[in-house]
């Protein structure tokens, strides 16, 4: 995707996955939207990457929010790329200690935030993309965040490894749907990132899922994941594909 004149979108912006994606766009010349929650630290972010950062507070799932971050973008230029890093986690199992019934509530906050969250990020941005003009051989490209736990849900992981399986179901139907209006889907699988998810663990707990990667052996770090994302955007046969980026990580039941 040529990116000379567009902009790009990122979902969960503000940090782990999605700033180190902001970072790599904006190191690249490339204006840069981070949307993420109004309780996030966007504005602060945004201020200090500079002129090619702006920040538009939104809830993904929230189609009149999630669209004026879009139309915050299309006020610079049109809208070629959007990275989606916007989600959440629960910890759920099918039944609790107890025996009592997984919470469905939890469940189906997640699926929401994370699928159907996702599937509207990406039914809203292809809207746009396909309105454009297009630059040779496309216009534009959506990156959709998934997890190894698509495959390889750990046990409490239920709602998390689901809407990521999901995920990864909806990233060839979308790729093809979208090919013959120029516009590619594609999704990134991480492994263990070292995100302000895991930072609320201890030390040791860290180090002990580092162990677990075989090569590199140490969690991945956002710049890392970033790069992939620009990688995907730059090369335009990139296309339906979830790719993992996990240093050959495969999880274990616990």
């Amino acid at each position: 995707m040529d990116m000379s004149n567009g902009t790009a979108v990122v979902t969960g912006g503000a940090s782990g996955l999605g700033l180190g994606t902001v970072r790599q766009l904006v190191n690249r010349g490339i204006p840069t939207v981070l949307v993420d929650l109004p309780t996030s630290k966007g504005v602060e972010i945004a201020a200090e990457l500079g002129e090619l950062a702006s920040f538009m507070p939104a809830d993904i799932t929230d189609s009149d929010q999630f669209n004026a971050a879009l139309d915050t973008a299309e006020a610079i230029a049109p809208l070629r790329a959007v990275v989606h890093c916007a989600g959440r986690a629960a910890t759920v199992r099918v039944l609790d200690k107890e025996g009592n019934p997984g919470d469905i509530e939890q469940y189906e906050g997640v699926i929401k935030t994370n699928l159907i969250g996702s599937f509207n990020v990406l039914r809203l941005a292809a809207s746009r993309m396909v309105k454009s003009e297009p630059v040779g051989e496309e216009r534009g490209v959506v990156i959709l965040t998934a997890s190894v736990a698509a495959w390889e849900g750990q046990i409490g992981q239920m709602p998390y490894a689901s809407s990521k399986a999901g995920i990864v179901g909806m990233t060839l139907c979308a790729a093809r749907d979208l090919a013959r209006k120029k516009v590619r889907v594609n999704s990134i699988a991480p492994g263990i990132f070292d995100t302000p998810g895991l930072g609320r663990h201890s030390q040791e707990v860290r180090d002990g899922l580092a162990a677990q990667v075989p090569h590199p052996s140490r969690m991945g770090v956002p710049s890392e994941f970033g790069h992939l994302a620009v990688s995907i955007v730059e090369n335009p046969m990139i296309n339906g594909e979830t790719i993992r980026i996990d240093g050959a990580i495969r999880m274990s039941a616990r």
